[in-house]
């Protein structure tokens, strides 16, 4: 039986992941720290043999230099590359920019909770005049305003990504092609609620870290056989 890999790997510790504030679609560079995970990501690959057909990421800059380093350690950088708005973070509306702290005594610790782990759950609508609204950004001028939010629940960000999961991603695993995405916490949590099967209560408990390399792997038929991390640094 033929074994196809996956390998999902949420970025490495951004400079607001250090500065504990919630990021969401705003395109914030990583932290010393986030390139060494990154290396370091790259280095468990190498160290495994790992060798890629295609590598996918989002348009956000945390992600796609991650997987850049990814690619330096494991001598792949000419792998061709697509870049999607579709695996960018879940959009976490008015709340993006705000330190966590910060949130809770504005909100609450039970709001944020909810709007941080809930499936269903919506925090508030960025507004028109924040400055880190997206609809003005080049790199989502060619798509319909309608499809661009301004703030996401899990299963928001579910329901953008599966799409792009199912028209791009299962055709090259159907083709025994062996796969890298670099996303975010919550874009990797959607795919795996939907790989998974997991229900509501089961994502909750979901907390994705950064730069530690997750491997699926799948039978001819996408079928995913086992999932397991590469931490063994």
């Amino acid at each position: 039986m033929n074994i196809t890999k996956l390998v999902l790997i949420r970025h490495g510790e951004s400079q607001w992941n250090k500065e504990n504030r919630f990021t969401g679609w705003v395109d914030i560079d990583l932290s010393d720290k986030g390139r060494t995970e990154a290396q370091c990501a790259g280095q468990i690959l190498k160290k495994n043999r790992f060798f890629f057909n295609y590598g996918y990421t989002s348009v956000l800059k945390r992600a796609i230099h991650t997987l850049w380093i990814i690619l330096d350690q494991l001598d792949q950088v000419w792998l061709p590359i697509e870049k999607s708005w579709r695996l960018n973070e879940r959009h976490y509306g008015t709340l993006q920019g705000l330190n966590k702290d910060e949130a809770v005594k504005k909100y609450g610790y039970e709001t944020i909770q909810k709007w941080r782990r809930s499936f269903y759950a919506v925090p508030p609508n960025i507004c028109e005049n924040n400055q880190f609204i997206a609809t003005d950004d080049n790199r989502y001028h060619n798509i319909n305003t309608n499809e661009l939010s301004k703030g996401e629940s899990l299963e928001l960000t579910l329901n953008r990504v599966i799409p792009y999961w199912n028209d791009y991603i299962v055709p090259h695993i159907k083709n025994n092609k062996n796969l890298i995405i670099v996303a975010h916490g919550n874009s990797i949590r959607a795919i795996i609620k939907f790989l998974n099967n997991l229900n509501e209560s089961e994502i909750f408990q979901i907390n994705i870290p950064t730069g530690v390399p997750l491997i699926y792997e799948f039978d001819e038929d996408a079928n995913f056989i086992q999932y397991y991390y590469l931490n063994d640094y």
